[in-house]
C-alpha cells in the first residue's frame, strides 16, 4: 500500500549523531545466534584452529601496538565468545570486485539500466535494501551505524547528492532513499504472534544492520571447510582507536580466486573490527572496517524516524525484507557454506542444481536463473570452451551451451572442469 508522508520535511536532511569512540567494560557472554548483529568467527574456522592448522602466535611490529602473544586457537575462541549488539560509529567499505558496469549501474541508478531498476521493485525502487547492498559492492562508501540491542539499529549512507536510511525500532523498519524520495515501511518485525516466538525472532533478524558491519562480514567470508583452510595470527594493528590482532585465513586448495582473508579482532573484546579480502592477482577486492567505534549505548533518539513530507511510502509486512540484503544481492560472493542443507543452495534457498567441490573451490550449478544469466552474458560474457564466461575479480560464472550455470569464487579453469565432470 502506498501513501504520501505528511511529516516535517526537516527529517530529510537531519544527520545521525554518533557518540565519540570510547572503551566500556562488559562481561563476556557465550556466543549465540543473535537477531541483530552476530559477532564472531564461524565454527568451521574454530574447528580448523582446534585441529592445529597454522597455530602461529602474533608478534607486534615496531608500528603496531605491543600486545601479548596469542595463538590462533585462543584468538578465534575469544572471537567466538564475543557477542555485542550495542555500539555506534562509522563503517568504511571499499570494493573492487570487478563487477560488470551493467550490474553496478543498475544498482546505483546510473545509465539506462539504472533508471529502469529504480522504476521497478513494486514502487520501492531505491529504498530496497537489496538494491542498496549491490551498490555497496562497487567503489568506496562510508556508513554511519548504531545499535542498541536486537530491536534497535540504524544505518545511514550519505553521498554528495543523495542518501539512504535503514532504521529498525521495535516492530517497525523504515528504509528511505533521499534521491528518489521513496520509503519502505515494514511492520510486524520481531513479533511472534500466532506463528510463535521463533517466527518473531526470524523476522527480527531481517531488520538488522549486521549485513553491513565487519562483524557479520567476518562470519560470512570465513565460512569455509576446516580441512581446506590455514589459519594464523599475522600481527597486530590499531583499528578505530582499538588495539587489534590480525587473523590471516588462507585456502590450502588451488583454484580459488581468493588468496587471503584478513580479519582484525579487538584485543580486549574479541569483536571483528575489519575484514579485507585479497585476491590471487594481488588486489584488495573488498575492505570493510570501522572508522570510529564506541561500545557505549547510543541515545534513544538515534532510532527515531519519520518519513519526510512528500515521500512516497510503501507499506509492507515483515516478509518483504530480505533476510540478508548483502548476501541475497550477490550470493556468489566467497561466503557460501561448504555443505548446504539438503534441497538448498549454498545461500540457504531451494535450488534445482547442486554443489560441486568443497571449501574455497565450491561451485554452485543448476538451471535456475539460466535465462537471466544468458542475458547478462550477452552484455559482459566472452566465449570459452563449453559456453560463455562472465568473469569478475572474485566471482566467475560459466553458462554452458545447453543452458546450465556454474558459479563460484574460483578460476575459470575450475569452473570448466566442474562443468565437464558434472
Amino acid at each position: 500500500m502506498e501513501h504520501d508522508s505528511t511529516a516535517d520535511a526537516g527529517q530529510d536532511t537531519a544527520p545521525l549523531r554518533i557518540a565519540p569512540a570510547e572503551r566500556a567494560e562488559r562481561p563476556a557472554r557465550p556466543a549465540q545466534r543473535r537477531t541483530a548483529v552476530r559477532v564472531g568467527v564461524p565454527l568451521a574456522v574454530a574447528a580448523a584452529v582446534a585441529a592445529g592448522i597454522g597455530l602461529v602466535p602474533a608478534l607486534a611490529s615496531d608500528e603496531a601496538p605491543d600486545l601479548p602473544p596469542v595463538s590462533a586457537q585462543d584468538l578465534v575462541a575469544k572471537a567466538l565468545a564475543a557477542d555485542t549488539d550495542t555500539f555506534s560509529g562509522t563503517v568504511r567499505i571499499s570494493a573492487d570486485l570487478g563487477l560488470p558496469a551493467v550490474l553496478t549501474d543498475a544498482a546505483s541508478g546510473s545509465g539506462a539500466l539504472g533508471s529502469l531498476a529504480r522504476s521497478a521493485g513494486a514502487g520501492v525502487g531505491g529504498a530496497d535494501p537489496q538494491l542498496k547492498a549491490v551498490e555497496l559492492l562497487g567503489g568506496s562508501h562510508t556508513l554511519t551505524v548504531a545499535a542498541a540491542g536486537p530491536e534497535r539499529q540504524r544505518l545511514t549512507l550519505s553521498g554528495e547528492k543523495s542518501g539512504y536510511e535503514l532504521v529498525h525500532d521495535g516492530d517497525q523498519v523504515w528504509a528511505y532513499d533521499r534521491d528518489s524520495r521513496q520509503a519502505l515501511h515494514v511492520t510486524g518485525v520481531g513479533v511472534g504472534g500466532a506463528a510463535g516466538a521463533g517466527a518473531g525472532e526470524h523476522d527480527a533478524g531481517r531488520a538488522g544492520i549486521g549485513a553491513f558491519t565487519p562483524q557479520d562480514v567476518a562470519a560470512r567470508l570465513l565460512a569455509h571447510s576446516a580441512a581446506t583452510t590455514s589459519v594464523t595470527v599475522s600481527g597486530t594493528e590499531r583499528i578505530a582507536g582499538h588495539d587489534a590482532y590480525r587473523l590471516s585465513v588462507r585456502p590450502k586448495q588451488a583454484g580459488s580466486t581468493i588468496d587471503e582473508i584478513r580479519v582484525s579482532i579487538d584485543a580486549e573484546k574479541g569483536v571483528p573490527l575489519a575484514v579485507q579480502v585479497r585476491t590471487t592477482d594481488g588486489a584488495t577486492a573488498f575492505d570493510i572496517r570501522f572508522g570510529t567505534l564506541s561500545y557505549a549505548e547510543p541515545a534513544a533518539g538515534t532510532f527515531a524516524f519519520t518519513a519526510p513530507k512528500g515521500a512516497k511510502v510503501v507499506e509492507a509486512p515483515a516478509s518483504a525484507l530480505p533476510h540478508d540484503p548483502l548476501a541475497s544481492a550477490l550470493p556468489a560472493l566467497p561466503s557460501l557454506p561448504a555443505e548446504p542443507a539438503p534441497g538448498q543452495d549454498a545461500a540457504g534457498r531451494g535450488a534445482a542444481g547442486g554443489v560441486i567441490g568443497e571449501g574455497w573451490t565450491t561451485v554452485l550449478h543448476g538451471t535456475a536463473g539460466a535465462e537471466a544469466a544468458k542475458g547478462l552474458a550477452k552484455f559482459t560474457g566472452r566465449p570459452v570452451d563449453g559456453g560463455t564466461l562472465v568473469s569478475t575479480r572474485v566471482v566467475n560464472a560459466l553458462i554452458t551451451t545447453d543452458g546450465r550455470v556454474y558459479l563460484g569464487a574460483v578460476t575459470p579453469e575450475t569452473l570448466q572442469q566442474a562443468a565437464k565432470h558434472s
